[in-house]
């Protein structure tokens, strides 16, 4: 079974291989069309309408099916590939190894934040920007320079997001409170949340529903879908996913999620629950 390791653990192998993999799948063209899919998401999941794969419960589900995707996409190129994923309350500096020159690259330079060096750099001529807000065509990167999230995240947010003592609640949006599913996505708190507040900490595409531009998307989304299995560990006794029952604009326990379904395919957050049919972290028992 394939294991997902943290990123700070891989062999210099393992970091050239996830490269080669992102890059020849972008040079095939099986890499944009998840920016363009998350990008749409983004922009039609609102607090007031039908959401799918953000500011709702199936938040989680939807981005874990959306990682698996990718990940096979990459296996296709690399079949010994797994995503990494980066703790960002232990390497949190942007001279960390994760943004070293041979790995993710590191942040974009002042005047128009274009990331500059490592293999994801315009002026290599492998990782061009296609689906874009403007005509700028190289990937963007502001790292600390959001006023709101001058630092990334610490262990006692993540903690906090672990602690809550049940998945998610009425009126399952941004506004829900206490539920560890708003509170890890962000929204709750002030908006201060791990998977939110990296985002902006990142800038640049990582601040847009195009985030997914960035490669640095992967990692981030791969650690909040560990935490997904974390707090499940730690609430044994509760449900790992609300709503059981239909609610009008969200998708509950066993409805069929979008894309997917417009795809034929029947994914529903049922059968995202356990992540162990799928793959396992390198901290799983």
């Amino acid at each position: 079974m394939a294991v997902r390791k943290n990123q700070a653990k891989l062999s210099k192998a393992e970091r050239r291989d996830f490269v080669e993999a992102l890059l020849e799948l972008k040079r095939r063209g099986g890499y944009d069309k998840y920016v363009e899919i998350h990008d749409r998401f983004v922009m039609s999941d609102l607090d007031d309408q039908e959401r799918t794969g953000h500011v709702s419960p199936s938040f989680l589900p939807w981005h874990r099916q959306f990682l698996l995707d990718f990940e096979r996409d990459l296996q296709s190129v690399n079949p010994a590939v797994t995503l990494p994923y980066w703790d960002f309350t232990v390497n949190r500096s942007m001279s960390d190894p994760i943004f070293a020159p041979d790995f993710l690259g590191g942040t974009g330079r002042e005047r128009d934040a274009q990331v500059m060096d490592g293999p994801f750099a315009y002026s290599g001529g492998r990782w061009p920007i296609y689906f874009k807000a403007d005509e700028r065509p190289f990937l963007m990167r502001e790292m600390g320079k959001n006023k709101g999230t001058p630092q990334l995240p610490t262990a006692a947010t993540v903690e906090a997001a672990l602690a809550a003592p049940y998945y998610d609640e009425a009126p399952w949006n941004s506004t829900s409170k206490g539920g560890f599913r708003n509170l890890v996505e962000g929204w709750a708190n002030g908006n201060t949340g791990p998977h939110n507040a990296v985002h902006r900490w990142i800038g640049g595409h990582m601040n847009t529903g195009m985030s997914p531009n960035d490669p640095v998307f992967w990692l981030l989304h791969c650690f909040i879908d560990k935490l997904w299995s974390d707090w499940q560990k730690r609430h044994p006794k509760v449900p790992a996913y609300l709503p059981v029952e239909p609610v009008k604009d969200i998708v509950a326990l066993n409805q069929p999620m979008k894309p997917w379904i417009e795809q034929g395919k029947r994914v529903v957050p049922a059968d995202l629950i356990d992540h162990k049919k799928f793959y396992k972290y390198d901290t799983d028992a």
